[in-house]
């Protein structure tokens, strides 16, 4: 007898110089040690080739990272999960994220988005650059999925360390200080929760049917 399918996460992002890569990264080690299958993708870039090339870190990351595939609807439509990461673009979301959530009309009319768990991460140039005004302006889109919205809250010693309960953060000094360990840590720990919650509302939900 085969046992249950494991719980499936998608972790779409944006990342120009590498920073939310490395916490999507790090959302994928924790969801795929707690046992999901995990797709990781990144959304397209919207800015001109020449803007991407006029900085050195912009387009070095933009290189090394072209063969992630780029995310699609069908990935959220797959995923019991979303974890959606970003950079602060003024407090709020990244247009190359926005315009990827924004091109999931036709699904969410068709209530294909509903129930699902839904979570993100950011990064900002400044410590108070705005990432809790991000997150809580991309969790906005979760209500109007009717998604399920788990964050990491203060549920582990590693959120007392870093501050974070709205998601995993990043403040990177105007580009001095790289992803610390904790912060890492802290990305993994919610990928693993996520997971954790996620697959309790599969079990229920299929207990109930």
């Amino acid at each position: 007898m085969s046992g249950p399918e494991p719980t499936k996460v998608a972790v779409i992002y944006y990342s120009s110089t590498g920073n939310v890569h490395a916490l999507a990264r790090s959302v994928v080690d924790g969801a795929e040690q707690a046992g999901a299958e995990v797709r990781l993708r990144r959304v397209r870039e919207l800015a001109p080739p020449e803007a991407v090339a006029s900085n050195p870190a912009w387009e070095a990351h933009a290189k090394a990272t072209r063969d992630i595939p780029e995310a699609t609807p069908d990935d959220v439509l797959w995923a019991d999960a979303v974890v959606f990461g970003t950079p602060t673009r003024y407090g709020n979301v990244a247009a190359q994220l926005k315009q990827f959530i924004d091109s999931l009309g036709p699904q969410w009319s068709q209530g294909l988005l509903e129930d699902k768990v839904y979570s993100g991460f950011v990064s900002t140039a400044t410590l108070h650059g705005g990432r809790e005004s991000t997150l809580l302006a991309l969790y906005n889109t979760v209500h109007h999925f009717g998604g399920i919205l788990v964050t990491p809250g203060y549920t582990d010693p590693i959120q007392y360390e870093v501050g974070t309960p709205y998601g995993p953060s990043h403040a990177d000094g105007q580009g001095s200080n790289p992803v610390s360990d904790a912060t890492k840590a802290a990305a993994a720990y919610s990928g693993s929760r996520i997971v954790r919650i996620t697959t309790q509302f599969k079990v229920g939900r299929s207990s109930v049917h």
